[in-house]
């Protein structure tokens, strides 16, 4: 998908303004820099709208020198309001008898174009700032983990970032996921 000129204009007046007011989430990048490579990626301008549009707030985390990437996470203070009370995947969702949600993490994820923060990158997000304090948000699942029907997620409580598990299939109306996207 792509989007149309008026789309990306205003999207990237978004997230310049944003990345001007989150100076110390990425000290060492330019924006122009940034916004060059966003041109260039059509399909990842499109993401990050998704990204916007779900209430996510996207903003530049960091630089990759070695692949030449911008990581944008989602930024907003609590997990991004779109994209809550979802259970964790697809296989969860279809093993639910009854009260299925919409739809999953993963599944919304994958139609964004985007991927769902692991645990290091959601700990790595806490240190730019102070998110989750009244939500929790799904992070990626080790394997070993979701193979016995289980799920993990984050929050952070008592100026403390948390990890939980819960059932794959569970779902609330304050739990979501955030999303990354490399540019």
């Amino acid at each position: 998908m792509e989007l149309s000129p008026q789309q990306r204009e205003e999207l990237l007046k978004t997230l310049k303004t944003r990345f001007e007011k989150n100076k110390d989430f990425h000290q060492e990048i330019k924006w122009e820099l940034v916004q060059k490579k966003l041109e260039a990626n059509p399909e990842k301008l499109w993401s990050l709208n998704e990204m916007e549009l779900t209430g996510g707030e996207p903003d530049v985390v960091g630089y990759n020198d070695i692949t030449g990437e911008y990581a944008f996470f989602d930024c907003s203070l609590e997990s991004p309001k779109g994209r809550r009370s979802i259970c964790y995947d697809r296989e969860a969702l279809e093993s639910r008898k009854e009260h299925k949600p919409k739809t999953s993490a993963i599944d919304l994820a994958h139609e964004m174009g985007i991927e769902i923060l692991t645990e290091t990158e959601y700990r790595e997000l806490q240190k730019l700032g102070t998110f989750d304090t009244k939500t929790s948000s799904w992070v990626k699942t080790p394997d070993h983990i979701r193979k016995l029907g289980g799920a993990v997620f984050c929050d952070r409580r008592y100026d403390t970032v948390f990890l939980y598990h819960n059932g794959a299939d569970s779902y609330y109306g304050v739990r979501g996921f955030r999303g990354s996207l490399l540019i």
